[in-house]
């Protein structure tokens, strides 16, 4: 894996540990990119909304890459995306590798995130 970008994630993780607690892996910070664009803040969600949320946050990352397109939200609110292109066939450490950078790249532009000095 790429030094520099493990690095970054390990950061962004770090910054988010300090706010949502210990132990963020890639499917919890999956989790709060769909929160966050489902835009209806914390709540419960059903086993099948969290499924979607997960969906939601990564067609999300992937819209950048010309994977999805944002389509429009439906009458409760949740976001749709139209498939562009297939995503290509990845080992796990490719998937890693584009999930973790895609949310990199989400929380700076956004941001959420500054990737300035290390915190201490």
């Amino acid at each position: 894996m790429d030094y520099d970008l493990e690095l970054k994630f390990q950061q962004l993780k770090s910054e988010l540990e300090k706010k949502f607690g210990e132990g963020m892996d890639t499917q919890a910070i999956l989790f709060l990119v769909g929160v966050n664009e489902l835009g209806v803040g914390y709540r419960e969600f059903s086993k099948q909304e969290k499924t979607d949320l997960l969906h939601v946050a990564i067609c999300t990352l992937l819209e950048p890459y010309g994977y999805y397109e944002f389509e429009g939200r439906d009458k409760e609110q949740w976001p749709h995306f139209k498939t562009l292109k297939p995503l290509p066939n990845l080992d796990h450490r490719e998937q890693q590798h584009l999930m973790k950078e895609a949310l990199i790249d989400y929380f700076l532009q956004n941001d959420y995130f500054d990737l300035t000095e290390p915190s201490a």
